[in-house]
């Protein structure tokens, strides 16, 4: 039994095998969570050795400990803060060169590390061979070649672990600066004036940071160091000296003394083949990073995703559905029985509840696809080249080139989700850029959208469905790119961004293992971060669509409109040979007994199937089969009796609902923001579906059709708005549809960005601008469409026009880099001058 634990971090520079040397290592032993107070994802594993349990934590893959991104803060802080045992430094071995870059700041920072050369085989298959002893004689520390994806020294690198955590420790290794040895000499001393301060953190690795002009290490030592004051103008002095007598920055003489010290060691130790020929990853980089090229097979692969995940994956939810409406009767046949006018506050709370989690659950399918495709794409390499080719066009609109994925999963054109969307822009290492994607991502066209867009087209624009249908599909593009630009050269101004550093590793044929434990990783994440999170949400949106509810005179006025029906159907019944056998108080159990048998037949093809089901049901009761079945002349008439009253009841049921809409408390919201909305040509009854539709946006459609007092049916809606009753035009239909395309994140949408970014502020803001956007699009389109006399098709195309020249007027503004440059170029440029 495992009796001490040993604490091992697991560093290394993306792409280089660093989640699967962590499978290797823990197997299914694993945890995903986030690390306190920010969004980078933290996963945790375990594995025994001898008689202890190691403790492995995955930190984040970085090039470097700088504090240019949130990863490599991280990954810093957690070195420096929970001190690990040992620190299993990944480096891909086929690149040696690169990849030291990140061990000797591992080394200055005198962490115990331990270097791990994995990718042995991609360094057989090019000819390389590295000397392993000449490379443990260079930097001082165990060097243990494997394989991870094969699993090939996986018991040598735990053997390396143990050594190292219960051996003696070697020399700490150091790069000679030259010329600034001095200076970071000088400043040790200053810094160890403070015992303190000397054993929390490496001194010459700090002394190293000040002149660097890191600004995490000087908010560091402003905290930490009662002599700060005095060091901090130190640095000032000899950053100064330092650069007028060596003709170069600090920062850029460390960073280029250490690229020729991991220039030397590699070439000391790797062995190249006589005749180096292309590499595979070489040769299809040339047409995949083509200028021509390149955007066509991006475009293609943005297809295939498409087609997989949300045409395939929507396909797949279709058959899997069942799973859950099986899951919603059984709960349903555990609740109080559904009464006639309206049922028990248990079962409508908890039908409500459990819809709500079916509603999400709906899309797992579609999730899991999606997730899949992300793990092929970051495990194969491609993902990388992607952000290559759209970088240089979404850093115009200050995003960056791994907004791609967050903005395809959040439905770019038509048919995702934006909960994968957001949780997807963790990959984005620039923090202005990731925000400025979260902030956009609610405004691409989710699933859930869709039902009422096709609701509206099909009654408006039925004519032009497929054109109307792009106008939506791609006008929120449009829209979004330049409200990202506007974001980011206003409140998202202030926030750091990191330098674009990206790296084309070689491909690789990913794993089937790999995939699926990616893919069921991020699906249990989303599971616990949101079904719960809707389940409790989903209880306040009852409260708030079903009280006070109904006055005593509404509700009497509904039962004498039931026992009418009923009273009706019982005379009936009195009247054929089954006189006697159904009473007023059964009638609802005959309705409830048709609806079972219903449901249990709905999706059932096969006639054996289908007759065993009606000989349970028969034998259940017989009375009440022969009537919901037509069984003999009696049969027959009360059927044609009991439909009647079925009727009644949908239309009591029907009814009430919407009585109940319009004096709840949202019904009164609906009613108090009319004088914002009517602007958008929107009524209290579109307000009250708006509302609703904040807790999942597949609610729009259906309360507008409970509302209205017609069926969920989408030709039914249909019907019912194009009547002269609703009072609505193809150019309210239109304002609806865009208020629709930017409206606010749902609730698990708003929870996911709070997790995200981190700050409740940021979700709070991402609801109020965007509706505040939303209405103010829609109430242009409306009043200026009306003002102006056009159509609700001329007003489409014009707004669509608009859309574009935005879209490249806001790409012109030069962005707070660019200024900079410029300011700096002219700065540059007057000197000279003067």
């Amino acid at each position: 039994m495992a009796s001490k634990k040993i604490s091992v971090a697991l560093a290394g520079q993306p792409n280089c095998g660093k989640s699967t040397v962590f499978n290797m290592l823990t197997g299914a032993r694993q945890h995903v969570a986030n690390y306190p107070g920010v969004t980078v994802e933290k996963k945790t594993g375990s594995f025994v050795l001898g008689e202890s349990r190691v403790e492995l934590v995955d930190l984040p893959g970085t090039y470097s400990l700088t504090s240019y991104s949130l990863e490599e803060r991280v990954a810093r802080d957690f070195l420096l803060g929970d001190n690990p045992d040992v620190v299993i430094d990944v480096v891909d071995g086929s690149n040696l060169k690169r990849n030291l870059y990140l061990t000797l700041q591992l080394l200055e920072m005198e962490v115990p590390t331990l270097l791990n050369l994995n990718m042995m085989d991609v360094v057989a298959r090019r000819g390389q061979a590295v000397d392993v002893e000449k490379l443990e004689t260079s930097l001082g520390i165990p060097v243990v070649p494997t394989t991870a994806k094969k699993s090939d020294g996986r018991e040598t690198l735990k053997a390396a672990v143990e050594a190292l955590v219960h051996g003696p420790k070697g020399e700490t290794f150091q790069i000679d600066y030259g010329p600034l040895e001095t200076f970071i000499a000088d400043l040790e001393a200053l810094l160890t004036e403070d015992p303190l301060f000397s054993l929390q953190y490496p001194v010459r690795w700090f002394a190293i940071k000040l002149l660097e002009g890191d600004a995490e290490a000087m908010s560091l030592l402003k905290t930490n160091h009662p002599g700060s004051d005095q060091i901090f103008s130190s640095v000032e002095s000899f950053r100064s000296v330092f650069a007028e007598e060596n003709g170069n920055g600090v920062d850029r003489h460390i960073a280029f003394t250490r690229h020729a010290v991991c220039a030397r060691i590699a070439k000391e130790v790797v062995k190249f083949p006589r005749e180096r020929n292309r590499s595979v990853s070489d040769t299809v980089d040339k047409y995949v990073c083509h200028r021509f090229f390149g955007p066509i097979v991006l475009v293609a692969i943005l297809v295939a995703l498409y087609q997989v995940s949300i045409v395939f994956g929507g396909w797949l939810a279709l058959k899997v559905w069942p799973v859950w409406g099986f899951f919603e009767t059984v709960v349903g046949d555990v609740l109080p029985q559904a009464g006639f006018m309206d049922d028990p506050l248990l079962r409508s709370l908890g039908v409500w509840v459990v819809k709500s989690i079916t509603a999400i659950l709906n899309y797992l399918p579609i999730f899991f696809l999606l997730f899949a495709l992300i793990a092929i794409l970051e495990d194969s390499g491609y993902m990388p080249r992607m952000a290559f080719l759209l970088d240089r066009l979404f850093r115009r609109f200050g995003l960056h080139g791994q907004s791609t994925l967050p903005m395809i999963l959040g439905g770019v054109y038509v048919g995702g989700c934006a909960i994968p969307g957001v949780m997807a822009t963790k990959a984005i290492p620039d923090e202005r850029a990731r925000l400025a994607t979260i902030l956009i991502i609610p405004m691409m066209n989710c699933l859930a959208k869709v039902p009422l867009y096709l609701i509206l087209i099909g009654a408006y624009f039925a004519d032009m469905a497929g054109w109307a249908m792009f106008f939506i599909a791609t006008v929120t593009l449009f829209m979004a790119l330049p409200v990202a630009k506007l974001l980011s050269l206003t409140v998202l101004r202030k926030h750091d961004s990191a330098p674009f550093i990206m790296e084309m590793p070689p491909y690789h044929l990913p794993t089937i293992s790999g995939i699926l434990r990616r893919a069921f990783e991020r699906i249990w994440l989303f599971m616990k971060k949101i079904v719960t999170v809707v389940a409790a949400v989903a209880v306040i949106v009852f409260a708030l669509i079903n009280f006070p509810g109904l006055s005593d005179d509404r509700h009497a006025h509904y039962a004498a409109m039931r026992d009418k029906a009923l009273t009706a159907f019982v005379e009936r019944v009195d009247a054929t040979g089954y006189a006697g056998q159904i009473g007023v108080n059964d009638v609802t159990d005959v309705v409830l007994f048709e609806e079972a048998l219903k449901q249990a037949k709905r999706g059932v093809t096969d006639k054996e199937k289908s007759d065993a089901i009606n000989a349970e049901f028969q034998t259940r009761n017989p009375t009440y089969y022969a009537v919901v079945k037509r069984v003999g002349k009696d049969g027959k008439t009360l059927n044609k009796a009991l439909k009647k009253v079925i009727k009644v009841r949908k239309k009591i049921r029907r009814e009430m609902r919407g009585e109940r809409f319009e004096s709840s408390v949202l019904g009164s919201m609906g009613k108090a923001l009319e004088p914002v909305t009517q602007w958008a040509g929107f009524n209290w009854r579109i307000n009250i579906a708006l509302l609703s539709a904040f807790a999942a946006k597949e609610n729009s459609a259906a309360t507008l059709g409970s509302i209205y007092g017609i069926d969920d049916s989408g030709q039914s809606v249909q019907e019912s708005m194009k009547s002269g009753e609703s009072g609505f035009t193809p150019l309210h239909a239109l304002a609806l549809m865009l208020f629709m395309a930017l409206y606010p994140p749902c609730v698990p949408t708003s929870i996911m960005v709070r997790s995200q970014s981190n700050s409740t502020g940021w979700m709070l803001f991402s609801i109020g601008y965007q509706t505040v956007l939303g209405l103010f699009v829609a109430s242009l389109v409306f009043t200026g469409g009306t003002v102006l006399g056009l159509t609700g098709w001329q007003t489409m195309w014009a707004f669509y026009g608009l859309c574009v020249a935005a879209t490249i007027g806001m790409a012109m503004i030069p962005t707070p880099e660019e200024k900079d440059v410029a300011v700096t170029a002219a700065t540059s440029y007057n000197k000279k001058c003067s």
